[in-house]
């Protein structure tokens, strides 16, 4: 099946394949989540996927239920050399997310897995729990040099699993403990379960966390990231650790032009209304699968507007549903791109957000010296 969009320059037609519906998992399976199929990852020599023969067996299949399994990883920090942003490491306490963010970039690592970038990421779920342990261990090594340590970069370190999994407070005691800062970004209003810890670090500037915020639009919300906070409990989550000495900030991630990028200038109002200090932007993101489960979703939920999304899309990515290219991955390019980048930062100077930096404190970091660790000879 075919569906036919307009070149971003105003001539030729553009054709691409529009997802098949026939692939969908029946609502029923998967109410509550963020993706409607399931297609294995890229990695398989071999796809299956559910198949009504006719008999009515596959109304007979039980709804989706999000299973967990543990894993004993070797390594928590993870490097990376990306120019375009700010960080040179991160922690990934979890793999998959059960927000189900439909949009989300992270979903193609769930094929590295051997699992399906789609409903697996959002049901079948990974913890990591020896991730304070070895932490604790790699912040011990000789040589290391401190930066902040970004959180939340992939998966959502906030997500469900962590009320009863503790993940992120058992990796913020670590930090605290040595003075090592921290940088997080987070759906989830539960990060403000841990204020009393980020605010002790905050106290040293060893701090601050961003809210993201995709819409105040709840019904949207509830379509494009079903099991993340609601938005009026994120700015909730803002004013907390405003008051509580936390270096807030709101991340409008993703925008998505002809959706949500329409509400730029109320979502900067209302964070800054509840304590934000600052914000930033990313626009919407579409690699590997990521790109055909992000247009079944339009053609589910937004049909009406799915070849305008798309065309708009395309006509800042190069006429692609996605361009990785360093330093334009985050913003586009073109005029529609130039126009949120101006309205953004318009509205940021007018709301009066971004007047100051955070730079995060680097030289008070105390490395660990406990049993275990092996000491210097001299």
């Amino acid at each position: 099946m075919a569906h036919t969009l307009p070149h971003p320059d105003g001539h030729s037609p553009q054709v691409g394949p529009a997802p098949d519906p026939g692939q969908r998992i029946l609502e029923d399976r998967r109410r509550g989540r963020g993706t409607a199929t399931n297609k294995s990852g890229r990695f398989e020599r071999l796809s299956a996927e559910p198949y009504d023969d006719g008999w009515n067996t596959i109304d007979d299949l039980p709804p989706l239920k999000t299973e967990v399994q543990e894993e004993r990883a070797r390594t928590i920090i993870t490097r990376n050399e990306s120019p375009d942003i700010s960080f040179d490491r991160s922690i990934n306490p979890y793999r998959g997310c059960e927000h189900g963010c439909v949009y989300c970039f992270a979903r193609p690592s769930h094929a590295f897995m051997g699992l399906s970038p789609g409903l697996d990421f959002e049901t079948r779920l990974f913890v990591k729990p020896n991730a304070a342990e070895l932490l604790e261990r790699e912040l011990a090594r000789p040589g290391y040099i401190p930066r902040p340590i970004a959180i939340g970069t992939n998966t959502d370190p906030y997500q469900p699993l962590e009320r009863r999994h503790k993940l992120m407070r058992e990796i913020l005691e670590v930090l605290d403990k040595y003075n090592h800062p921290v940088a997080i970004v987070t759906k989830s209003a539960l990060v403000a379960r841990d204020a009393d810890i980020l605010g002790r670090m905050a106290e040293r500037n060893l701090a601050k966390v961003a809210l993201s915020i995709t819409s105040l639009n709840r019904k949207l919300c509830r379509s494009l990231e079903p099991r993340a906070s609601a938005p009026h409990k994120r700015l909730d989550a803002i004013r907390v650790l405003a008051e509580a000495g936390i270096p807030a900030s709101v991340m409008i991630a993703p925008v998505i032009p002809a959706l949500n990028d329409s509400e730029i200038e109320n979502i900067l109002e209302a964070a800054h209304e509840h304590g934000a200090q600052s914000a930033a932007f990313i626009l919407l993101r579409l690699p590997l699968e990521v790109s055909e489960l992000f247009r079944d979703w339009l053609l589910r939920e937004e049909p009406g507007k799915y070849r305008h999304v798309m065309s708009l899309i395309r006509s800042m990515r190069g006429g692609k549903d996605y361009d990785a290219k360093w330093g334009e991955r985050m913003r586009g390019r073109g005029p529609y791109a130039d126009q949120i980048a101006k309205r953004f930062s318009l509205a940021a100077k007018r709301i009066g957000l971004n007047l100051r930096q955070t730079k995060l404190s680097t030289d008070q970091f105390v490395a660990p010296q406990k049993g275990g660790v092996q000491l210097s000879l001299f």
